[in-house]
């Protein structure tokens, strides 16, 4: 594509609908609350149709809509309010994440998709990004870099290390 605008070529509709699921996963694993996910997820498309910015390409696009969710994030993380409430979802709302399970096979991917997200949520938020942006949302180290204004250096060794810290937290997990 062109250089884009929203106000001329795209529907607000149609980037929504196709990032939207992206912008809420990177949300909620940062955050770990289905309702904060929701909320970020309304400022950050806010924000998009409130810059009108020219995208040079669909990266670009994608690019600034995780920077924008990251940030998003990081703000409410560090607002007075979040450090100052007592946080009853967190890893509850894991359930509401799933599948409806139709069969044993079924429950038991369920509780390995469980499993794996309940230990990405205890790591540190940093490795937390690192991760889903890597594994959920399969981007590359050069796109998480510059996703995020990581040096890739960092980014790998941050992948690294969550790695490390994963593996004892999921050896007791049946793949």
């Amino acid at each position: 594509m062109d250089t884009m605008s929203l106000k001329t070529s795209e529907s607000f509709e149609e980037v929504m609908k196709f990032y939207m699921p992206m912008v809420y996963r990177i949300a909620f694993s940062r955050l770990g609350s289905t309702h904060e996910a929701e909320d970020i997820t309304q400022e950050v498309f806010m924000k998009y149709f409130r810059a009108d910015i020219s995208y040079n390409d669909e990266e670009h696009r994608k690019a600034w809509l995780i920077r924008c969710a990251i940030n998003c994030t990081k703000t409410l993380v560090t607002s007075a309010w979040y450090r100052h409430r007592a946080s009853d979802e967190g890893l509850d709302n894991m359930e509401e994440q799933g599948d409806i399970p139709g069969s044993d096979g079924d429950i038991d991917k369920i509780e390995q998709k469980n499993a794996v997200m309940s230990a990405v949520m205890k790591l540190p938020e940093k490795y937390r990004t690192v991760i889903h942006l890597f594994y959920f949302e399969d981007m590359s180290v050069a796109q998480i870099s510059k996703a995020t204004g990581i040096r890739e250096a960092t980014v790998k060794s941050q992948l690294s290390r969550a790695r490390d810290m994963l593996k004892p937290m999921l050896k007791e997990v049946d793949f």
